[in-house]
């Protein structure tokens, strides 16, 4: 939006355009109807952004994009579970810049390519499995495409996990001052809570500063209900990507800011939990919205179990993360 506050130090930052306006802010009159009517409920559309089936993801790799230009770079290299939301929009990125896109997925490979994968092969990405589901054969994979690309001549820009590091949560920071600010435009006073999913940490800590940046009308709580990795080891992620970002956005979160709960989690990430299902088919069929089964869904189930228990009052934003095309996946 034209009044959101952009920072110096985010500003100074190289920026390739991914985004043609703000993600819609909407109210879910149904869907609160359907909880019992208690507690105003919006929802932050950034399933609704402009490439490849949408989410928020994109905003990171405005950044990291701009980055990756800025350094000369001709491939991106970032890594991933098969649906991962950021691999599918790097490759999306990749190929609105006119960069090569290496992904690099958590294995072991499989005969049948995930609907996750075939869009990214539609987009222009090459695919490499590792062989393992252990993080450290991922990540060795990546430095060893890395280095193959630098061998050949090439110029690799590795992105991290989820594009979660302080540039790409510059592109959060601006979504949360975005937010901030079409709460005030459609008058919202009251103080607002923001439950997102959590998985890296990239999107909470920069919501986090985008709200503060925006000042306290709408006073603003978010609440990162945990996905993937458990609170114990995401709220130290959060911390250093927080620490990192205040020299670039200019405000200082506390620790203390940071909320977050495994209430939600199940078995893990990519495995969907019956609370889960049912709050995507309760959106669905009441506002006709949907959401994955095993990410955004397990935040939305957080949002459902405290508003039927009386531990949410006043304006609450669910901020749809995107991933949709995990609805298709083979579970």
């Amino acid at each position: 939006m034209d009044s959101v506050t952009i920072p110096p130090g985010i500003a100074a930052l190289p920026r390739f355009p991914l985004l043609d306006g703000p993600s819609p802010l909407q109210r879910l009159d149904r869907f609160s109807a359907a909880l019992g009517g208690d507690v105003e409920i919006w929802i932050k559309r950034e399933d609704l952004l402009p490439l490849a089936f949408g989410g928020n993801k994109l905003r990171n790799l405005e950044f990291l994009v701009g980055a990756a230009l800025a350094e000369g770079a001709d491939t991106l290299v970032t890594s991933g579970r098969r649906w991962s939301n950021h691999c599918r929009l790097t490759a999306a990125a990749g190929a609105r810049a006119g960069l090569d896109v290496d992904l690099v997925f958590t294995g072991p490979p499989t005969h049948a390519a995930s609907a996750n994968e075939r869009l990214d092969r539609l987009l222009g990405a090459r695919i490499h499995v590792a062989p393992t589901n252990d993080r450290s054969d991922r990540e060795r994979l990546v430095r060893d495409i890395a280095d193959g690309l630098v061998s050949a001549g090439r110029r690799p820009y590795v992105i991290g996990v989820g594009g979660s590091g302080p540039i790409g949560a510059a592109g959060q920071v601006l979504a949360g001052s975005e937010a901030a600010e079409q709460l005030r435009a459609a008058g919202v006073t009251n103080p607002t809570t923001v439950i997102l999913p959590s998985a890296t940490g990239g999107t909470q800590a920069g919501l986090l500063a985008g709200f503060r940046i925006a000042g306290t009308v709408p006073a603003t709580n978010v609440l990162g209900i945990a996905v993937a990795a458990p609170s114990v080891e995401l709220r130290p992620a959060i911390e250093s990507i927080l620490t990192a970002l205040r020299p670039i956005a200019g405000v200082d979160v506390g620790a203390d800011e940071i909320v977050l709960s495994d209430d939600e989690r199940g078995a893990g990430y990519g495995t969907p939990t019956p609370e889960a299902e049912a709050a995507t088919a309760l959106l669905a069929r009441t506002e006709g919205i949907l959401v994955d089964p095993i990410y955004t869904a397990k935040a939305l189930a957080g949002l459902i179990s405290r508003c039927r228990s009386g531990g949410l009052s006043g304006p609450v934003v669910f901020w749809h993360a995107g991933g949709t095309p995990g609805l298709f996946e083979a579970l």
